[in-house]
Parts: structure tokens; sequence; C-alpha cells
């Protein structure tokens, strides 16, 4: 199915969850409530179809063919 994320389309498995792009993206394994499985800090958050998904939802939330995903990393700096 296909996604847009971050303003480019991509293509993604079917069921694949917010999680799961997550994991893509960033090539770090999340446990089941979103955080880092190596317990260091992620440092992103995700919104789709302009609405927030919060970490906790990751895992429970499939994409649908069409979605429009923003994916956000924290950057320190001033």
């Amino acid at each position: 199915m296909n996604i847009t994320l971050n303003g480019a389309r991509h293509t993604v498995a079917d069921g694949a969850s917010v999680s799961t792009l997550v994991t893509s993206v960033t090539g770090r394994a999340l446990d089941p409530s979103g955080q880092a499985a190596d317990g260091g800090k992620l440092g992103v958050a995700v919104a789709r179809n302009a609405e927030v998904v919060p970490r906790s939802q990751w895992a429970a939330t499939n994409l649908a063919d069409g979605d429009e995903l923003e994916l956000v990393t924290a950057v320190q700096g001033g």
C-alpha cells in the first residue's frame, strides 16, 4: 500500500503499523509501548492524517492506503 511520509511517497506492507514504520525509518527496535528497546531516547513524534499518534498507540495503529504521515525528530540546539 502507498503512504506519504514527510511529503514523499512510500510503499509499505499491508498491515504495517506506526511502530513498524518508526522502526524502519530509525533503524531502532521498539518495545510494545513505543519506547526504544535499547532503553535510549528515541526523540520521535508521529502525526497520521494531521493527528498526533500517542506513542502508546503506535503498535495498535495500523496504516491505511493513502495515509499521510509526518515523522519529526527532536533536535537540540539554540
